[in-house]
């Protein structure tokens, strides 16, 4: 049996995100989950594989806003009822509707990061559909994330990975919305679907790891080459031309319903 060990949710793209013990599901994935962006003033994302300061922006949920915050540098609040201008944000080659989220907002982020830069966030009316060509033909959907709605990591992979590296790693490194417990190293690549109750969720493609990985997420340093050097050994995926570590996931079934922390997992063919 697969136990759902950690929870994560990364309400602003490439910020520093937020351990649950809880979290409700959309079609999206987790809610809040990537539904904010720092964008350039044309309205490109920015993440921390061209500003890796950005792991150092604390983000946190309250009843009725989103609270950006950085030691030394104070916070800033954007109430979820904010009715910004409506705008255009592209991920890699995705063009999505958004709305800004205001001149306080965007002042505090330049300021901190030292360039010019606004935050947005996601117009839930509009749809951004993953790749169907690893989908089934099934319209799964995502927000501001990289391709899809879930990334999932099991344990085991991680303590796998620390073996061979000289410093071990934490999971932040990864980023990782579902930390699985119960399956052997590297399990997650041979899952199918994984349901509990009405959730079901299925897997996608492994995810092709990026140079965020060698950024330390408690100081915003990149440090040195790993473990994207060691990975290489081991991970590379010819095909995808990439090294592998974790899997993408969409939501198949369960919207609304919640995931929790300690909550068993039952493997299940598409």
């Amino acid at each position: 049996m697969i136990t759902l060990a950690e929870l994560h949710v990364y309400p602003v793209k490439s910020c520093r995100g937020i351990a649950l013990t809880e979290a409700r599901l959309t079609a999206a994935g987790l809610e809040h989950d990537r539904e904010w962006m720092i964008v350039t003033p044309d309205g490109r994302f920015v993440t921390q594989r061209e500003r890796p300061r950005l792991a150092l922006i604390e983000t946190r949920l309250t009843a009725d806003a989103l609270v950006l915050s950085a030691a030394g540098h104070g916070s800033v609040g954007v109430p979820f009822d904010h009715a910004g201008d409506p705008v255009e944000a592209t991920v890699w080659r995705d063009r999505c509707r958004a709305y800004d989220q205001g001149e306080e907002a965007a002042r505090w982020l330049s300021a901190f990061v030292g360039h010019d830069l606004r935050l947005v966030r996601f117009d839930r009316a509009h749809r951004r559909p993953s790749d169907p060509a690893w989908t089934g033909g099934i319209e799964a959907l995502a927000r501001f994330a990289d391709g899809f709605a879930l990334l999932a990591i099991s344990r085991a992979s991680l303590e796998d990975l620390n073996a061979r590296l000289a410093v071990p790693l934490p999971m932040d490194r990864f980023r990782p919305n579902l930390v699985l417990d119960g399956l052997p190293p590297y399990g997650e690549d041979r899952l199918e679907d994984l349901v509990a109750g009405s959730i079901r969720l299925r897997r996608a493609k492994p995810c092709a790891r990026c140079r965020i990985t060698t950024t330390n997420q408690s100081t915003g340093e990149v440090e040195g080459e790993e473990p994207l050097r060691t990975l290489k050994t081991y991970r590379w995926d010819p095909v995808l031309k990439g090294v592998m570590f974790g899997q993408n996931m969409f939501v198949v079934d369960g919207s609304g319903q919640w995931l929790r922390v300690g909550m068993a997992l039952r493997v299940s063919a598409k």
